[in-house]
């Protein structure tokens, strides 16, 4: 990110979301979401259709299926990490859910700006200003009110990718220690691709979040995701989709303490 300004790779996916098919729910403020995402795009396009997008497509409707899937279960505490300019917690607001949303500060006091400037309801909502890259997330968790004691889902959508393999380590230990059995967590890794094509696209993204100052530091294959979640204390297990998996989408779950 640029020193003072708000991440704009958060404010293309907001653009490019407003296209998407959204997972739906009997309860929540749909619209809220919408006019937040609209809002933050602005003049930018969404993007041509391409596999990016329907990367997005397929992430975004992989995170809302775990958020309904989490909420429906009962869990009370959602924690989004890198939260961006996501609208979950006006899509899926429940009486008694309480949402966490940890950004950077640049990124999220534009966020808040906006969302009291369009009059939209976010009392539900404690917004945590941290620099993940920089700071650890457990006590700025505590003092935002949250309950280790209580079950939590955790996400971690479109972030890792922009940290290096050493503060990811500690993110999901801090995690770890923060998740209550029957506890989730919810990751996005950005993972290579076999072939020259694959190459192509990667180096092709690189260049593109480079040149706005968010540059791609960490690129996993599954094996090595795996790995890194039970050295972290988390137990992917045979969660979700082989396709999904393959695709760096993983639902994780605390691994009991020996």
């Amino acid at each position: 990110m640029r020193p003072g300004e708000p991440s704009l790779t958060a404010r293309r996916v907001a653009a490019q979301r407003l296209g998407f098919p959204r997972v739906p729910a009997d309860l929540g403020n749909p619209a809220a979401e919408d006019l937040l995402s609209a809002d933050v795009a602005g003049d930018l396009a969404g993007g041509p259709a391409g596999r990016m997008s329907r990367y997005l497509a397929a992430r975004t409707a992989f995170f809302d299926r775990v958020v309904v899937g989490a909420l429906d279960s009962g869990i009370d505490q959602v924690v989004t990490l890198g939260a961006g300019y996501d609208g979950r917690a006006l899509r899926y607001a429940r009486p008694g859910v309480r949402w966490f949303e940890v950004d950077h500060p640049d990124t999220q006091t534009d966020k808040r700006e906006r969302l009291e400037r369009l009059g939209i309801d976010a009392g539900h909502v404690s917004f945590v200003p941290v620099d993940l890259a920089e700071t650890g997330v457990a006590p700025a968790l505590a003092a935002a009110g949250f309950d280790p004691g209580r079950m939590s889902l955790l996400l971690c959508e479109g972030l890792l990718v922009y940290l290096d393999r050493d503060v990811i380590e500690r993110l999901l230990t801090a995690l770890r220690g923060l998740a209550a059995p029957g506890s989730r967590l919810a990751l996005s890794v950005s993972v290579a691709v076999d072939g020259a094509e694959g190459r192509a696209r990667r180096e092709q993204f690189a260049r593109r979040v480079a040149a706005v100052g968010e540059p791609a530091r960490t690129v996993l294959q599954p094996p090595e995701a795996d790995a890194l979640l039970r050295r972290t204390g988390w137990d992917a297990g045979t969660a979700g989709s082989e396709r999904g998996r393959a695709a760096g989408l993983i639902v994780a779950a605390p691994a009991p303490v020996a």
